[in-house]
C-alpha cells in the first residue's frame, strides 16, 4: 500500500498554512478553553463515543481561520492531512461529519460561550502584561449580508438593514469593537444591524476601568449621551471639513491640527483587528441568518485575532521565539 493511501503527508515544506497552525497551536490556551466548554459537552451513554472537546474546538477554530462552512470543513478534514493533524485526528480514526460540526457550534451558541472564550483569551493576555486598561479606542465596520431574495424563505434577513457609507449603500450588519488603546487588542464586541449609528453603541464598548476613550468623527456628542460615564475623558476626532478649514500658518490652528494627528495615531490601533478578521481570516460576509449567530461568530473571530496579533510576544515570553524573530515585522 502506498503511503498516500494512509493519508500521510510526506512534504517537508513549511507552507504558510502550516506555519500559521503551528503558531496558533502554541498560543491558544487550549486547556482553559476546553475547561470552559467541557461542562456543557454531552456524554454518550450508548453508541459511539463523542469526539473530544479539544478536537471539536480545533475544528471550530479552523472554520473561522479558513472561512469554511460545516460541509466544507467536513470535506477539508478528508482532503487535507494538515487539518486532521491539527485536530488530533489520525488517518485511522473516524472523522466528524458536518452534522457533528454543526451540533458543536449550536452547543457554543446555546450556552453563549463566545463571550467567555474572548474573556479567557484576554485573561491570558492580561496575565502576560500584553493588555492594559487605561484607554479604549472604539470603531465599527460593516459586514455584508446577502441582499438577494432568491432563497428558501423568499426574503432578505429581516435582522439585517441598509446603511449608507459615502455615496454607496450597504446591506448587512455592523461589528462594533472596543480595543485596548496601547496594544490594539479587542476587549468588547457588539453586533447590530447596519443602520444603527456608531455613537449609539460607543459607551457600551467601554470595559469600565478606562479613563480615556478615542473615536473618529462619527462619535461626536458621545460624552453627552445618557449612558456616558463622567469619569471617562473622550477624545473624538474633529469633523474632516472643519479640520481642512484650519489655517496651519496660524500657531493655534497648527496646534489643533497636531493634536488631531496625535489622536488619529491612537485611533489607528482599532483598524488592526478589522484587518486581521477581514483580510487574514477572510470574514467579509455574514455566514448565518440573524444577528445572534453572526455576533457570536464575530466575538470568536476577534478572540482569535487577539491571539494572532499577540502571537510573537506570546511566543517570545514563552521562550519559543528567538529575540531577532520576535522583532521582525
Amino acid at each position: 500500500m502506498k503511503q498516500a493511501d494512509l493519508g500521510l503527508s510526506l512534504t517537508t515544506k513549511k507552507t504558510r498554512k502550516r506555519e500559521f497552525l503551528v503558531q496558533m497551536e502554541r498560543v491558544v490556551p487550549w486547556a482553559a478553553l476546553v475547561g470552559l466548554v467541557l461542562p456543557y459537552a454531552p456524554a454518550a451513554k450508548t453508541g459511539r463515543p463523542p469526539f473530544p472537546v479539544e478536537t471539536m474546538l480545533r475544528i471550530h477554530f479552523m472554520q473561522q481561520w479558513f472561512t469554511l462552512s460545516d460541509p466544507a470543513m467536513e470535506e477539508a478534514l478528508h482532503d487535507v492531512p494538515l487539518f486532521r493533524e491539527f485536530a488530533n485526528l489520525g488517518w485511522d480514526k473516524r472523522l466528524p461529519d458536518e452534522s457533528t460540526i454543526l451540533r458543536f457550534r449550536h452547543l457554543l451558541e446555546a450556552h453563549k460561550l463566545a463571550e467567555p472564550i474572548l474573556a479567557t483569551v484576554n485573561e491570558l493576555l492580561r496575565d502576560k502584561g500584553l493588555m492594559l486598561k487605561a484607554g479604549t479606542v472604539v470603531d465599527a465596520t460593516l459586514i455584508a449580508a446577502p441582499s438577494s431574495t432568491k432563497n428558501q424563505s423568499g426574503e432578505r434577513d429581516p435582522e439585517m438593514h441598509q446603511a449608507k457609507k459615502g455615496n454607496q449603500w450597504h446591506f448587512g450588519m455592523k461589528a462594533h469593537i472596543g480595543v485596548d488603546a496601547e496594544s490594539g487588542l479587542v476587549h468588547t464586541v457588539r453586533g447590530t444591524a447596519a443602520n444603527v449609528n456608531d455613537v449609539v453603541e460607543a459607551n457600551a464598548l467601554l470595559h469600565g476601568e478606562e479613563t480615556e476613550a478615542f473615536g473618529d468623527a462619527g462619535y461626536q456628542g458621545v460624552s453627552n449621551r445618557p449612558d456616558a460615564n463622567e469619569d471617562v475623558q473622550w477624545h473624538v476626532a474633529m469633523r474632516p471639513g472643519k479640520r481642512r478649514a484650519l489655517d496651519k500658518t496660524k500657531p493655534l490652528d497648527a496646534l489643533v491640527d497636531e493634536i488631531e494627528r496625535l489622536k488619529a495615531s491612537v485611533r489607528a490601533k482599532v483598524e488592526h483587528p478589522f484587518r486581521v478578521v477581514k483580510r487574514q481570516f477572510g470574514h467579509v460576509k455574514v455566514r448565518y441568518r440573524g444577528l445572534k449567530k453572526n455576533t457570536a461568530q464575530l466575538v470568536t473571530l476577534f478572540a482569535l485575532s487577539n491571539l494572532w496579533m499577540a502571537r510573537r510576544a506570546l511566543l517570545a515570553l514563552d521562550g519559543q521565539l528567538r529575540p531577532k524573530a520576535a522583532n521582525a515585522a
